[in-house]
């Protein structure tokens, strides 16, 4: 365990999933109940994905320095997870089961889901899924080769980070998926970033703390 933040605390965990352990990381505040948790999925282990991400790391942090329970982990198949990739079906079952691990340490917690480019696609299918969940955060969501179409009728809250220089996830093909999805929704445009947000990770966190500071009521 190593502490960041005063009073808040980065626990190593082993969370049981549906094929063997789950690596993961938890940042949580001490001495304190937490009334939201977060959590974050990572992109595509394929391509180097974990949830020590960058862009991961970045959004955890800013969502644990609003106030909230943070946890990352990492997919089946990557890390120390056990398990084998199962193109994004067996992942959504990884993400359901971490989202129970929250459930059951925070049982009155509000709870909110995000992730970065293949995990936002795990996100997003996690909440089209699962009950409870209040609120979604999407980080470059790879609309050219995942469907979101379970967002054209799923009503919870949902905000999405763009940079507008993504050539992996190309604004116009966003925009137009984006389009279709339910209400509520907001899309905040970060311009000159990258799909990675290479040298804009501090305007994704600025965007991000804009955004979401008016929508942690008591967390602070």
């Amino acid at each position: 365990m190593s502490r960041g933040l005063a009073g808040s605390r980065l626990v190593p965990l082993t969370i049981a999933g549906p094929a063997g352990r789950l690596e993961a990381l938890l940042q949580e505040h001490e001495a304190r109940d937490h009334a939201i948790t977060a959590l974050v999925c990572h992109p595509h282990p394929l391509y180097g994905g974990t949830m020590h991400n960058k862009v991961t790391h970045r959004a955890a942090s800013v969502l644990h320095e609003l106030g909230a329970a943070a946890l990352r982990f990492n997919f089946r198949g990557t890390g120390a997870s056990e398990g084998r990739h199962d193109q994004g079906v067996g992942e959504v079952e990884d993400a359901r089961a971490a989202l129970r691990f929250l459930a059951e340490r925070y049982p009155t917690a509000r709870r909110w889901v995000g992730g970065f480019s293949f995990g936002a696609g795990v996100a997003a299918r996690l909440a089209a899924t699962e009950p409870g969940i209040e609120r979604l955060i999407l980080i470059a969501p790879p609309v050219l080769n995942t469907s979101f179409d379970a967002l054209r009728t799923l009503a919870i809250p949902k905000l999405v980070f763009q940079g507008m220089d993504d050539t992996v996830c190309p604004p116009p093909a966003l925009f137009a998926d984006f389009a279709g999805w339910a209400e509520p929704k907001e899309l905040v445009k970060i311009p000159g970033a990258t799909h990675f947000f290479d040298r804009q990770l501090g305007a994704l966190a600025d965007a991000m703390r804009e955004a979401l500071t008016p929508l942690v009521g008591g967390v602070g």
